[in-house]
């Protein structure tokens, strides 16, 4: 059995007046093999700032082609924790649905990273997910400029 491939996946989501009726929000993923990127992401119209970092998550391993051992960075702690089976579920269970089915296909490793610390990579997918959220629309120019924006640079 050929060993999994090795993927480094950066993820984020945001939602641009969370909580409140007008909210819009998106989810990005950055996923990295062998120093070559790509970005995926989603418009999700009205949801929370956590909704948004769930699927942004689940975006990411769903952009997968093939079974992958995966790193995955994300700069929010409720879904790490939550993944690594420290908290709870008590509500979002449809996005946290949504993730597990990603996830069961990988081999999956949640890291926490900082955000808004300057990581190329993590700025990136959080400047993705405004811009796309703020657009209200999934725009591949975005995209493009994330990957641009990080070059090869390894994880």
């Amino acid at each position: 059995m050929a060993p999994l491939k090795q993927v480094a996946i950066f993820c984020d989501g945001s939602s641009l007046g969370n909580g409140q009726e007008s909210s819009r929000a998106a989810s990005v993923a950055l996923l990295g093999y062998k120093g070559f990127w790509r970005a995926v992401g989603e418009y999700l119209g009205r949801a929370t700032n956590q909704q948004a970092e769930i699927v942004a998550a689940g975006v990411g391993l769903e952009a997968l082609r093939e079974p992958c051992d995966v790193k995955l960075f994300t700069d929010s702690r409720y879904v790490v924790e939550t993944m690594n089976g420290r908290f709870r579920r008590k509500s979002n269970l449809p996005s946290w649905e949504r993730l597990d089915r990603a996830a069961s296909k990988h081999k999956v490793h949640w890291e926490w990273t900082r955000g808004h610390v300057g990581h190329v990579l993590q700025e990136a997918a959080d400047n993705a997910a405004r811009r796309i959220a703020a657009a209200g629309r999934v725009d591949e120019l975005i995209l493009r400029d994330a990957v641009d924006s990080v070059g090869a640079v390894e994880p």
